[in-house]
């Protein structure tokens, strides 16, 4: 007899989009579940990204011309 999952214990893995279900992987001495991910292995990855800084968040003071560099356009006319 199968258990019945919720829409919230089915995901696809954010690294390789294999499926992705909650409870279905548990590590025995810890006690703790990969999800999102597939495997541990993919979270792994995942760490390894945000510890590279390869997830940024864009500054909103960067994307902004910074004061009196020159616009390329003329208010003059």
């Amino acid at each position: 007899m199968g258990t019945a999952r919720s829409k919230d214990d089915l995901s696809s893995c954010a690294i390789c989009g294999k499926p992705a279900v909650r409870g279905a992987v548990v590590d025995a001495k810890r006690g703790v579940d990969p999800f999102p991910f597939c495997s541990f292995r993919c979270q792994t990855i995942d760490l390894g990204k945000w510890l590279n800084q390869e997830y940024r968040i864009p500054d909103a003071s960067s994307e902004a011309p910074s004061e009196g560099a020159p616009s390329g356009e003329s208010d003059d006319d």
